[in-house]
């Protein structure tokens, strides 16, 4: 999922616009600096991966109840909990709430004890702009050979997310999960948008990001709520995504020196910074290079990509490889199916990070 450079201007005008708005927040509705410091505070450095099982193509296969898999969830955590992770973000979908709502918070009450045996404590996504416009219920759609995310599916879709008509909706399955879980310490923080305004939607995610937002404020969660930065071209997505979330998370693909430099700028803002995607090895955004630099400045650090499954991210985004063959260097994924790394080296650096 891709980081547009940063551009010097765009960042100064988001500064300003930050600036702005702050001064201007009413104290009962985004937390205080001083109330999200202190909750960082009180955890160990976050570090994880953006995860879904192997055996999942994308979110509605991993939640729907026929295609559940919590042996193969089981065994991947503990994957996880060996090399010292203690968090992984987890991409929720509302098709699968919509066809059980009761089954599907079961399903993730499941997740969330089978999370906690492995000492991770999870953050969760509701929507995303990401890859396939129409998601439909039901059987899935099988891989297809040598391209990257070739199954994932927007939440709610495309022209969907931009449809007030559907936001009632919405609306019920975004407050019915977040009350349900309000007060559960399993769970780290609510994401609530995964790249509004990609796949050429742009301010068009607007209104909806919006909607999300209050809504959480409405429920009022013990946990803090985020959507993460992406692209600097967004100007008015990320004024609004920064100066509504608790703490401030983004994405960020690029070699160690620049990714430090976005670092540095979203720190202005006095509050927690977590990078909940990066980490691409064509592209330079590497564990061995990028984690150590995430940890030295307290920055959590989920790299994308976990165990190399159906999602096929070990392809590059834009690079496929029809006849699927192994691509020269995996862009994304710690682990092969049976639980070897893919680079040992890699898990060497990640064991020794987290202190294992």
């Amino acid at each position: 999922m891709k980081i547009i450079k940063q551009l010097c201007g765009a960042l100064l005008l988001l500064a300003m616009a930050f600036n702005a708005q702050a001064q201007k927040k009413a104290s009962g509705q985004i937390w205080s600096a001083e109330k999200a410091n202190k909750w960082y505070a009180a955890h160990k450095w976050l570090s994880g991966a953006d995860y879904i099982p192997a055996t999942a193509i994308n979110q509605l296969e991993m939640w729907q109840a026929n295609t559940f898999d919590p042996k193969t969830i089981d065994k991947e955590l503990g994957y996880a909990e060996g090399i010292g992770f203690n968090t992984m973000r987890v991409f929720l979908h509302s098709l699968a709430y919509k066809q059980d709502p009761a089954g599907f918070k079961k399903r993730m009450d499941k997740f969330l004890t089978i999370a906690a045996s492995h000492h991770i404590t999870p953050l969760f996504v509701f929507f995303d702009d990401c890859w396939n416009k129409e998601p439909k219920a039901g059987k899935q759609p099988e891989p297809k050979p040598g391209i990257h995310n070739s199954g994932w599916m927007q939440d709610p879709g495309q022209p969907a997310s931009a449809q007030a008509a559907n936001f009632p909706a919405l609306e019920i399955y975004v407050k019915d999960v977040l009350k349900t879980f309000a007060h559960d310490k399993r769970i780290l923080l609510w994401d609530l948008y995964n790249e509004p305004g990609n796949s050429g939607k742009g301010d068009s995610s607007l209104p909806l990001l919006k909607k999300v937002f209050g809504w959480a404020r409405e429920v009022n969660p013990d946990q803090p709520i985020s959507a993460g930065v992406w692209s600097w071209g967004l100007e008015a997505l990320n004024e609004y995504q920064v100066t509504h979330s608790d703490v401030v998370t983004y994405h960020d693909y690029s070699p160690e020196n620049e990714h430090l430099k976005t670092v540095q700028f979203l720190k202005m803002y006095g509050r927690p910074v977590i990078c909940t995607e990066y980490m691409a090895r064509p592209r330079n955004s590497r564990f061995e290079t990028v984690m150590p630099m995430l940890k030295k400045e307290n920055v959590g650090a989920i790299n994308w990509g976990f165990v190399a499954g159906k999602t096929n991210t070990k392809y590059a985004w834009d690079t496929p490889i029809p006849d699927g063959g192994e691509p020269k260097e995996w862009f994304h994924e710690i682990f092969r199916p049976d639980g070897t790394p893919y680079k040992q080296e890699e898990v060497d650096v990640i064991k020794k990070l987290n202190g294992k």
